[in-house]
């Protein structure tokens, strides 16, 4: 993820820049980010809002829940990943508009109905290379976000499969607590193991649901007794 310091520095060189200030030259500019903001390392441009980014990935990190520096390297990647193929739109929509101030002018004579789609096919002629090569990008973003959510899956299965497995541990060793007559003491921390002592008992009744029956009818009978 970005910085603070490093979303400051693209917003102020955003600020210092010395970019094109005619219409057709800003709208010419756009088409640069179809190389820089879909292939290149930095996800931010200049252009770009940093809190809708940040946001953005804040999304994704709270909708994956990754625990440990792997799995929030995917996240990020994703969340990254994301922002770019977001980006393609615009992008699109900045060389349509590129081409509409380059060819304004032409064919005059036709009825504007036809004109209109007489400029558009112009401009997807002219354009061509740029479109399709925002085909290729989203087809390579749409496959590394695909391999790096299967990625992240395999992380987060394999790592719920261990977790399960030591809830089911520290659950045997608290059914064996109970039938000694020792689960007042039996801590999970003290055992190893970093659940609480409701997840621990919540686990070991579904495994034996009849674990405490004695006890209760012990103090059945107690009560019945009195």
């Amino acid at each position: 993820m970005s910085t603070p310091a490093q979303i400051a520095a693209n917003q102020k060189n955003s600020q210092l820049s010395t970019g094109p200030s005619s219409p057709d030259g800003k709208a010419k500019s756009s088409l640069n980010a179809v190389k820089t903001g879909l292939t290149g390392r930095t996800v931010l441009l200049p252009g770009d809002d940093a809190v809708a980014y940040e946001a953005h990935v804040a999304g994704f990190f709270e909708r994956h829940q990754p625990a440990g520096d792997e799995e929030r390297n995917l996240v990020q990647s994703l969340a990254d990943t994301g922002w770019r193929l977001l980006r393609i739109p615009a992008l699109e929509y900045g060389i349509y508009a590129v081409g509409r101030l380059e060819f304004a002018e032409l064919f005059p004579h036709e009825e504007e109905s036809v004109r209109k789609h007489l400029i558009e096919a112009k401009i997807f002629l002219a354009y061509q290379r740029q479109l399709n090569n925002l085909s290729i990008q989203e087809s390579r973003l749409r496959r590394q976000r695909d391999k790096d959510t299967a990625a992240l899956r395999h992380l987060q299965d394999g790592r719920k499969r261990k977790a399960k497995a030591k809830l089911d541990e520290a659950a045997r060793q608290y059914i064996v607590a109970v039938h000694e007559e020792r689960h007042d003491l039996w801590e999970p921390a003290e055992n190893g193991f970093e659940f609480s002592m409701e997840e621990v008992e919540v686990r070991a009744l579904e495994i034996d649901p009849d674990l405490f029956a004695d006890w209760a009818k012990e103090n059945t009978a107690l009560e019945n007794a009195a």
